[in-house]
């Protein structure tokens, strides 16, 4: 089966002129070929780059309202992510994106925790307009990696639109790797 959405995923590495071919670029090599689940990589190394990654998503690409899930790949800590040694609250990613991500899924990798309080998940929906947010309540070393749970996860998402029935089935199938990683979804 065709999928007719797609993933665009932005990987936070330490510098994006030098090229390396990382684990997250094979991977979703790996989900275009086993799963059929198209994506766009990009990698960048400051805010600036990540706002003119997105921006670029935003407003020179047409099929923008095909990305259901926008995978951000980013080390952190608690609720921040990590830039260049610089760090950024969610709340400063809502307000650079504000209203701009309507409809989307912004889903984190288990570089970085996630715990957002129901307060800071909520200002987040309302500032971006995003559908969900999600991720991980821990963060593992860089040697493990949530990816075959994050499969799991973009591959429901392209079956189902309801929310709930996702984390469901995700549960369902996936419960121990859910419960070890702390699968979270906030909408």
């Amino acid at each position: 089966m065709v999928y007719e959405n797609f993933i665009f995923c932005l990987e936070g590495v330490p510098d994006v002129e030098t090229y390396i071919s990382t684990e997250v670029l094979k991977n979703l090599e790996h989900l275009a070929f086993e799963h059929q689940i198209t994506s766009i990589y990009k990698n960048c190394d400051t805010i600036e780059g990540l706002e003119e990654s997105l921006g670029a998503l935003l407003y020179d690409d047409h099929n923008f309202k095909d990305y259901e899930i926008i995978y951000l790949v980013m080390p952190g800590q608690e609720n921040n992510i990590c830039l260049h040694e610089y760090y950024y609250s969610l709340e400063e990613i809502a307000e650079l994106f504000e209203g701009k991500l309507k409809g989307k899924i912004i889903h984190f990798a288990n570089m970085k925790a996630l715990d957002l309080t129901s307060d800071e998940a909520q200002y987040f929906l309302d500032v971006t307009r995003a559908k969900a947010i999600s991720g991980y309540g821990i963060a593992l070393p860089p040697k493990m990696s949530s990816i075959k749970l994050d499969i799991a996860f973009f591959n429901l998402c392209q079956e189902e639109d309801d929310l709930v029935e996702i984390v469901e089935k995700l549960h369902q199938k996936h419960y121990e790797a859910c419960k070890l990683l702390d699968f979270r979804l906030y909408y």
